[in-house]
This record gives C-alpha cells, structure tokens and sequence, in this order.
C-alpha cells in the first residue's frame, strides 16, 4: 500500500466534511456562485460595471493575506491564491512504519493528524472571501496584500461619493450630543432620493453601539422618559428595541473575530470598530469563483493531478513526490466580491 492511498484529496476533502460548518453573515450577504471564467468582469460594482483593479494606498495593517496570492495591478484576472504544505519528515517515517505493521488505528490516528494541518490550508482559502466580504461591507472597496512588504491592491467597486461620510468633532456619534436619529434619516433619504429602497438594516460592531447608542444623550432620555423605565437600569436591549420600534431600523452586530493576515503578521478584526453601514434588503451581490487551473486540468486537462473540489470554488491538490518518498498538499482558490448593489448601500467612519 502506497503513502498516497492514505494521504490524497479525496480523503482530505471527506475529512473536512466531518466538520461543523458555521453560517457566516458574509454568505447570506454575498452567496457564492460559480463561473466559468476567470475574468474580473464576472465581478459587478456601481452601475453594474465591471469593477477594477488599481494600486493600495492604505495602511498595511488593513490588508489581507492567508494564501499566497498572484495577481498585478494591471490584472484583468480574478485573483489567484495557492498555498501548498508537505508532511514533516517524523511524521512521514512514522505513517510509513504504521502502514508496514498495518495498523489501521494508529495510520488513520497519524492521518488524521495531518489531515488537520491540511484542513487549514483550506480553511485559509475560506479566510479570503471573508476577510473580502467584511471589506466591502465597511468601505465598498477591497484593499488587500499576499506579502507584508508589497502595496497590495484595491478592488474599486465604484461607490458613489455621496453616499460614504466621515463625520468630524461633535457630529461624531461617540459625542453623547450627536444626532444618531437626524443622521440615520438623513442618510436614508440621500438614497431613497435617488430612487432606491429605503435602507432599514443598520451594520455595526457591538463594541461601535455601545460606544454610540448607549451614550448618547437624547435616546437615553427619551428612554428614560417612559414611567416604565424611571426606576429601573437601562440595558443594551432597550436601546436595540428603539432603534426598532423609534427608528425603524434593524440592528446587525459584525462579527469580532480576527484572522491572521499572513505568517507572522498579528491578527487583524474583520470588523473595524467605529464605522456603520446602512442597507435594504438581505444580499448586496455574490461572492465569485472563478476556475482555477487546477480544477481546469481535472476537467478539461490531462487529469493527472489528484484534485477535489471542497465548497464552491476551492481545489485540493496532492502532488508525490519520490526523494524522499512524501505528499505534498496544495489548496487554491479565485474568490472575488461582486457587489451588484454598490449603489444602494450607505458607508459612515462615527467616531
């Protein structure tokens, strides 16, 4: 029996269906959709434009990386991520002696091992998208980086300038005088102004609406002004039911996980703190997958690799290799986010 009859794509791919699977907030804004190209133009923005690509000019701290990436500026290519890793040495030697005893315990117990570091490879090609998704649900751009030293690149989705704001000194929703109320409506009406849905679904991190809504001064008296609530300690929950019932807004806390950006790096939230997004509606576009030339070669190539599809887009590919005898793992994906609602959203920087 030969090392990769044990280590290979189907049985990495099987593994990973063993494991829990979260619903994310990205998937249910952005569900993923196949194509079968590879091009930037499968990728949507403001007016339905295909979107473009132009050099970074933030700071590096807010790039993203978990796979390497390949891609230029002048790309016209949905960009290419690939991340390969091998087996150590020791645990090679010490599969290849559980094989020779035939011990199935102990070479499914050393190949669930390595099946695990396989699994995050894939689950760093699931860090993209994401990492993507959160992006253009703060900002409407992606700005991202496969190296710590490289100027990254931005993904312009062409968000109308009027529809993003940064307020400045006491206007900022941080000040317990500002008008969180006068503002959402005001910034409701620049889009239903121009013929979209009234917006109703407010994003924002929990740590961004406690540090707004619970400080503010005018919704904490207009709650303190019902008898009900004279005698008793306000609570996060009041303030979520009159941005509802007062507001007529729906409240969604942002995840406030991190993720490292690449090796070495210090992890990095999804999520920044301090900024809102006003939408309608429960999706703003899909998230793409292009075909990479992996699963190309499986489909329409020579078919030598041994690869699988995990997900929607994601190829695991091992590769023998003979001196010394060893499988490597590569896993590569071609995510990008089509914003098709570019038009329709609201973006405020509130403290």
């Amino acid at each position: 029996m030969n090392l990769q009859d044990f280590i290979n794509s189907q049985n990495i791919a099987l593994y990973m269906k063993e494991l829990p699977v979260e619903p994310t907030l990205e998937k249910s804004l952005f569900p993923p959709k196949k194509v079968l190209g590879t091009k930037l133009e499968n990728a949507k923005g403001a007016k339905k434009k295909p979107i473009a690509l132009r050099q970074s000019t933030f700071d590096v701290a807010a790039k993203m990386r978990s796979l390497s990436a390949e891609i230029t500026v002048q790309s016209t290519e949905i960009p290419f991520f690939k991340e390969s890793t091998g087996i150590d040495e020791t645990t090679r030697r010490e599969l290849i002696s559980a094989m020779g005893c035939n011990n199935e315990n102990l070479v499914k117990a050393i190949s669930d091992q390595i099946f695990d570091g396989q699994v995050n490879l894939v689950k760093g090609s699931d860090i993209i998208p994401k990492a993507m998704a959160a992006q253009v649900v703060q900002n409407g751009v992606i700005n991202y980086s496969s190296d710590a030293n490289d100027g990254g690149v931005v993904v312009d989705y062409g968000v109308p300038s009027n529809h993003k704001v940064t307020l400045t000194s006491t206007d900022k929703w941080t000040d317990p005088s500002a008008d969180i109320v006068g503002d959402v409506k005001k910034w409701q009406k620049v889009l239903t102004n121009e013929n979209y849905p009234k917006p109703t679904t407010l994003m924002l991190t929990e740590t961004t609406f406690d540090n707004t809504f619970l400080v503010n001064t005018a919704i904490k008296g207009h709650l303190n002004g019902n008898v009900m609530n004279q005698n008793r300690i306000l609570s996060q929950k009041d303030y979520l039911q009159f941005a509802k019932e007062v507001m007529g807004i729906t409240v969604v806390f942002l995840d406030d996980s991190t993720y490292y950006p690449y090796e070495g790096a210090s992890a990095v939230q999804y999520y920044e703190n301090n900024k809102v997004t006003l939408m309608s509606g429960t999706t703003l576009g899909n998230t793409v997958y292009g075909v990479t030339p992996e699963e190309f070669d499986k489909t329409h190539g020579s078919g030598k690799l041994d690869t699988t599809m995990v997900g929607t887009g994601t190829a695991i590919t091992t590769m023998v290799k003979e001196d010394p005898v060893t499988v490597d793992t590569k896993v590569s994906v071609m995510p990008i986010v089509s914003f098709d609602r570019a038009d329709e959203v609201f973006f405020a920087t509130v403290g």
